[in-house]
């Protein structure tokens, strides 16, 4: 069972048996008194002597009710006072009880953060408790003094009886101190796990539904974000090796280029100086291709000339 079902049920009891404590104080017939009966053939007038905490009444056969009011507070026995001080204090200490319950339950809007909400409802359940103990004390000095006068033989008079007001407000503490640890207990099972186990928070269902919704979008977009991150990285490292790739040729090529001789810049000549120059070394490479077969020609002379001297000498 959760807080929020043990809240209600608390609520729905502790005001039932607040209400029957409430009827029951104002309920006549406290303690009843039959006189009379049936004696063999004849009838006899038969009676009701009963009294209540604020007057005593005489009720015959004929439905005839003669009644006398107790006219001051003061005027009355002393467990007569004692008993309305009693369940007085009981209803008080009740109305404060719902009045905290209706703040501090988690159902309700008010009454401010979770923690001094879950004061509130403590301190409802320990109102109701005490309350219900209250009301039950005052039943129980009422009774005591009925069955002390009733088992009293030096009493000659009558000897009145417990009425159903002592049954109906006995069950009404009952039914209160229970609404009151309904809330106690919903409020120490939420104190004992937030010490114990991880912490929790007490918000009601719309509060949770948005808060997982939140969590959720907030998930979906750091998932986006780091998504989009890693691509633009990606994206960065893939240009980055692209450019890399791209600029080194161009580099090893401008340094080769860079390594080679310089060409010479072209002279200012005219254009005609520059003309014969090319015209006169075109004839000088023919006239050196022609002349090359007659150095040929003379050298193999001479050398012929020169073998056939030696011959000769050789011979003398």
């Amino acid at each position: 069972m959760n807080m929020r079902t043990m809240q209600i049920w608390g609520f729905l009891l502790s005001v039932t048996g607040w209400i029957f404590v409430s009827c029951s104080m104002a309920m006549e017939a406290w303690k009843v008194a039959p006189i009379g009966g049936v004696g063999g053939s004849n009838i006899i007038s038969v009676g009701w002597h009963w009294s209540s905490l604020w007057r005593e009444c005489f009720t015959d056969s004929a439905s005839t009710t003669r009644c006398y009011d107790f006219p001051v507070l003061w005027a009355v026995e002393g467990y007569l006072q004692i008993v309305r001080a009693l369940l007085m204090a009981g209803m008080g200490v009740g109305v404060l009880a719902i009045i905290l319950s209706l703040v501090g339950m988690e159902c309700t809007y008010i009454g401010g953060n979770d923690n001094e909400k879950n004061r509130s409802v403590r301190a409802a359940g320990i109102c109701h408790v005490s309350g219900g103990l209250l009301a039950s004390a005052g039943y129980a000095v009422y009774a005591e003094r009925i069955y002390a006068e009733y088992y009293n033989p030096t009493i000659a008079g009558l000897q009145y009886e417990l009425g159903v007001p002592l049954f109906l407000g006995w069950s009404g503490c009952a039914v209160q101190i229970t609404g009151g640890a309904f809330f106690i207990a919903s409020v120490s099972r939420l104190s004992s796990q937030t010490y114990i186990h991880a912490p929790t928070l007490s918000v009601p269902v719309v509060e949770a539904n948005a808060l997982r919704s939140s969590r959720t979008n907030i998930s979906i977009i750091s998932e986006h974000s780091s998504n989009s991150k890693t691509s633009a990285v990606s994206a960065l490292s893939s240009k980055s090796e692209i450019t890399a790739v791209s600029k080194a040729p161009s580099k090893k090529s401008r340094v080769s280029r860079s390594e080679r001789p310089s060409r010479p810049r072209r002279s200012d000549k005219p254009r005609d100086s520059v003309r014969s120059e090319v015209s006169e070394s075109v004839s000088f490479s023919r006239s050196s291709r022609t002349s090359r077969p007659h150095i040929n020609n003379k050298a193999s002379s001479t050398s012929r000339g020169t073998t056939r001297q030696f011959v000769k000498s050789s011979y003398l």
